[in-house]
């Protein structure tokens, strides 16, 4: 049987964008500002194994200090089960290697668990909501840090309701919720902001181009603003 949930009222969809862009506003304007330009490249497969069972599989590689070396690689994924045709849940793993100049590598290790919800859709708008909870391990210290990620995602089609190339907008707000002895602090920890658009390459697959902005609270009253070329591939079975 599906599970059945409510849809949101409209001002309240609205008021949840509204306040999802706005969070990180007083931190970042208060902030000692560092900035760099990144290309971020997403790799993704994602479908069903069999029935409700679901799963997805992503690649990750990032290019920082001005696409002159790879600052991040990522390795994520993660087994779900379907519901309603609305709203699916996961259970997850990631691997992300950081390299250091002149220094040993930091490797993290991360659990998490996540909430997918289409919160509303209509003659191809949707407006969708993803919510993470990590647990994170890493090289660097002992201690294991959570942290609580929520994404709002609102994409539409240029023209008709099957038009292959749509407008796509989100953001994805980050809170630490304890404090480690790698660096990690409870509160407001970064938000991302992405432009672009959505084309229908081939069947259910689907290439992301555009802009993602990316504020992160750091140490001692430092702001690191990432300008990042975004570009992702999402294979659906």
């Amino acid at each position: 049987m599906d599970l059945a949930l409510p849809k949101p009222p409209r001002h309240l969809l609205r008021a949840c964008l509204t306040l999802l862009f706005l969070l990180a506003a007083p931190s970042v304007a208060r902030a000692e500002t560092i900035t760099d330009e990144q290309l971020w490249v997403n790799l993704t497969a994602m479908g069903s194994v069999k029935d409700r069972l679901i799963y997805f599989a992503e690649f990750q590689p990032r290019m920082g200090d001005g696409l002159s070396r790879i600052d991040h690689a990522i390795l994520r994924g993660a087994i779900g089960w379907k519901l309603s045709p609305s709203v699916s849940v996961y259970q997850g793993y990631a691997h992300i290697a950081t390299p250091i100049d002149n220094g040993r590598d930091i490797h993290e290790h991360r659990a998490f668990q996540q909430l997918n919800w289409t919160l509303a859709a209509h003659r191809g708008t949707e407006l969708t909501s993803r919510t993470r909870i990590e647990q994170r391990w890493r090289s660097n210290g002992n201690d294991m840090g959570w942290r609580m990620r929520e994404m709002l995602r609102l994409e539409t089609p240029f023209g008709s309701e099957s038009a292959p190339v749509r407008a796509l907008v989100y953001g994805e707000a980050f809170v630490a919720l304890n404090d480690t002895d790698w660096g990690a602090r409870g509160g407001f920890d970064q938000m991302r902001s992405f432009v672009g658009t959505e084309v229908r390459v081939a069947g259910a697959t689907t290439l992301e181009i555009g802009y993602l902005n990316q504020a992160i609270n750091q140490s001692g009253g430092r702001t690191r603003i990432n300008h990042v070329a975004s570009l992702s591939l999402f294979v659906r079975h």
